[in-house]
């Protein structure tokens, strides 16, 4: 008998996929469910693009470009762009 404790997101249709462990995917599992609602699981909501950049401008990650175009230049020499000889 294995006691597992899981927070499991509903699919699009309602239902819900419990993982079985190994030693039991070989006959019956006898399932016993206590379903609640857990209010404090959400997923994030997404922000925008421009709420990203404006994240990565606060934590610097730009700080070292001085020319954007001349490193996008640099950027796309590393691999040839498709349709592009």
């Amino acid at each position: 008998m294995s006691t597992i404790t899981l927070v499991l997101l509903p699919d699009a249709d309602g239902t819900l996929h419990l993982p079985v462990p190994a030693e039991l995917r070989h006959g019956r599992v006898k399932v016993v469910a206590t379903m609640e609602g857990e209010p404090s699981v959400r997923p994030a909501k997404p922000g925008t693009p421009l709420d990203a950049l404006k994240e990565l401008r606060k934590l610097g990650a730009f700080q070292d470009i001085s020319d954007p175009v001349a490193w996008q230049r640099e950027q796309r020499q590393d691999r040839p762009l498709p349709g592009r000889d």
